[in-house]
């Protein structure tokens, strides 16, 4: 690889070298502030840990899921995008076995990696043990780890189901893999490998449809009947050429105490799975559920069952809504986001969580998608994990500008973000 330092690499940025891979990335009219994003952060890390540094750019974008909610953990399936909000980073290699990474806002993480990290449970939640445990996975598997230095900056708003924290796993993993196994790990197993982290290490419950549409890139379909070998497809549907754009509203809520929340879906679905002697409900008969109603309600509680019966609906939603996109057919997929929306209201219930049910920015934002969109082909629901952070429309290119005029009026200038799906995941910019 080119050693190319820091000057060197604002040179390669200012000069235009890098705007084909850019215009790639992010869109032509997106280049300079790009241009400009990425030239900050290596002044930054210059500061930090030295300008004569060998240095190299990476991207890994958000994610937002288009189809399917809450079915990646019961192995089933999902519709994602990759999206143009992405955590970039600036990293060089060390002559120690010490990874130094400092994200824009917060303190350094630093975490040695000689001996392999092992879980600690003092440190869940914390970006170290997300480094640790991304370096243990990597090893696990025969790969090679190593120290490095870097720094991140990212606009995938924490806490705004765009899964930042899945980001910044693959990140990691991205990093890892171009300065230390020559690029040869491949995304999908990079985004095994973040979900290995983001349980064991960081101590969260979740599946692996998130790492994987940040990983991968662009729209894609994922089946997880075997997660250790998911079925992907890409998906070409183009909802720009089609007149829509994809608004995402940042109700203002926050994830960092809904962890109990989020582990109560998966722990109750497979609790209905295991009355049938199955670990997920991806191996279970529907029917067999809807007869064992009375003494699922008994042993597990009415709240479980209605999320197993979610999960089947969901699942059968999802291949419509895939089979819409590839035939071009938005009305059965809209019309699925919406029926996928009530679902996830009524029956799922995550939309906002009993913790305090004075707070339920979710329901309004949804509330207002009624006032402003019914009778509009369009479509409306709650956004990723739910509880809190976002909801998402589907919304005609020409309607876009009064429907973020109403939304940031009442959650916040900015609180609707217009996006598009870019059509790289991970990738090392240069």
């Amino acid at each position: 690889m080119e050693r190319i330092t820091c000057s060197q690499m604002t040179a390669k940025l200012q000069n235009g070298q890098l705007d084909a891979v850019l215009t790639h990335i992010y869109g032509k009219d997106a280049v300079a502030a790009q241009k400009e994003r990425y030239c900050a952060a290596i002044a930054a890390f210059a500061d930090l840990y030295g300008a004569d540094r060998a240095v190299s750019l990476y991207s890994v974008a958000g994610r937002s899921e288009i189809s399917g909610n809450h079915t990646d953990h019961n192995h089933g399936c999902v519709v994602a995008g990759s999206i143009d909000l992405d955590i970039i980073a600036v990293a060089s290699p060390s002559e120690n076995n010490v990874i130094r990474l400092t994200s824009e806002g917060f303190a350094e993480s630093k975490v040695a990696v000689d001996p392999i990290p092992t879980p600690d449970s003092s440190a869940f939640g914390t970006s170290a043990s997300i480094i640790a445990g991304m370096c243990s996975a990597f090893a696990g598997k025969g790969y090679a780890v190593g120290g490095f230095d870097a720094y991140a900056t990212s606009n995938v708003l924490k806490g705004s189901g765009l899964s930042s924290s899945a980001a910044f796993e693959d990140m990691v993993g991205n990093i890892l893999n171009h300065l230390f196994n020559d690029g040869k790990v491949d995304n999908v197993t990079i985004a095994k490998l973040s979900q290995y982290a983001e349980n064991v290490f960081f101590g969260k419950p979740c599946g692996l449809m998130d790492q994987m549409a940040c990983a991968v890139g662009g729209a894609i379909a994922i089946d997880f009947a075997d997660p250790a070998a998911p079925i992907i497809e890409k998906m070409p549907f183009d909802f720009s050429a089609a007149g829509y754009n994809l608004c995402i509203v940042n109700t203002g809520g926050n994830h960092a105490d809904l962890t109990a929340d989020y582990a109560s879906v998966p722990a109750e679905m497979k609790s209905v799975a295991k009355k049938f002697g199955k670990e997920v409900l991806r191996d279970v008969n529907e029917e067999d559920v809807i007869k064992a109603i009375p003494a699922l309600r008994t042993e597990l509680g009415d709240r479980a069952v209605m999320r197993a019966l979610h999960f089947f609906n969901e699942n059968k939603r999802v291949a419509l809504q895939k089979q819409a996109l590839l035939d071009g057919d938005l009305d059965t997929f809209f019309t699925g986001v919406k029926a996928s929306g009530l679902s996830s209201f009524c029956y799922l219930q995550n939309v906002y969580t009993t913790k305090n049910v004075t707070e339920q920015g979710l329901s309004l934002a949804l509330c207002l998608c009624d006032r402003l969109l019914s009778g509009k082909r369009a479509a409306w629901r709650v956004h990723g994990g739910g509880f809190a952070g976002t909801i998402q429309a589907f919304v005609p290119a020409a309607d876009v500008a009064a429907f973020r005029a109403a939304m940031d009026a009442a959650f916040g200038e900015g609180a609707c973000l217009v996006l598009r799906i870019r059509p790289e995941g991970a990738v090392r910019i240069a």
